[in-house]
């Protein structure tokens, strides 16, 4: 995946240099140069990036006063001439500071900083994915009710109703199970009789022409008794 990166300098010879060294890893682009913070912010309200290399002495607005100005800053790191601000730079979170002039050498140390916060960022971003677990959400008395499909363990008809049943409650939708089956996703969720719908990996047992879910008995109706067996049980 590349690393989209920004410049911004106001000296030409000092952006020149971040090019020239980011030539040498594949993995970084640069999508940007600008000569001060003004223009570098204009540029962030158009496209995102992923890290920003920032010098702090420009005209008009500092470094500095620009990376706090962000409200959402991408990863900086800090390319300056001046040591004195390494304390300050770190307390706003940057990934690295670069006193100029730096070599290839200690450039690469910064890359590998930005490669591994780019990484535990895609990390973190998979793992927040993950845990948004699949759900749909239900108009229950005005309001829109968030159900995890993982919870539900099967749908009841009520005539204009239904009776959405997980572990902890029921939820009464206005509602029938043609319009249920619609939305939940067919791989996980099966008609059992006219009156039911079932969480497949839910069944607990199957005795007779019922399943068990939840020590809860539920009919199979006659017109599903072939298919619903079939799927649950493996037959044919």
């Amino acid at each position: 995946m590349k690393i989209n990166c920004l410049i911004i300098d106001d000296e030409p010879l000092a952006i020149n240099v971040i090019k020239n060294f980011l030539v040498n890893f594949k993995n970084f682009e640069v999508v940007g140069t600008c000569k001060d913070a003004v223009e570098g912010f204009n540029f962030l309200s158009n496209q995102e990036v992923d890290v920003i290399f920032l010098d702090i002495n420009m005209p008009t607005i500092s470094g500095l006063d620009f990376l706090r100005s962000l409200q959402n800053p991408p990863a900086v790191v800090i390319t300056t001439a001046y040591r004195e601000y390494a304390v300050e730079s770190f307390e706003l979170d940057v990934i690295d500071y670069l006193v100029k002039p730096f070599s290839l050498q200690r450039f690469m140390k910064t890359i590998n900083r930005i490669e591994q916060r780019s990484a535990e960022k895609e990390s973190n971003d998979a793992s927040h994915e993950e845990n948004e677990k699949a759900h749909v959400f239900f108009k229950i008395d005005k309001k829109m009710i968030k159900v995890y499909l993982d919870d539900i363990l099967y749908i009841e008809s009520l005539k204009d109703y239904v009776r959405i049943k997980t572990y902890d409650e029921s939820l009464i939708n206005h509602n029938n199970l043609v319009g249920i089956a619609e939305i939940l996703p067919a791989e996980e969720f099966v008609r059992i009789h006219r009156s039911y719908i079932i969480a497949i990996n839910k069944v607990k047992a199957i005795d007779g022409n019922q399943v068990e879910i939840a020590d809860k008995l539920l009919p199979i109706g006659r017109n599903y008794q072939k298919d619903i067996k079939s799927l649950l049980l493996g037959t044919d």
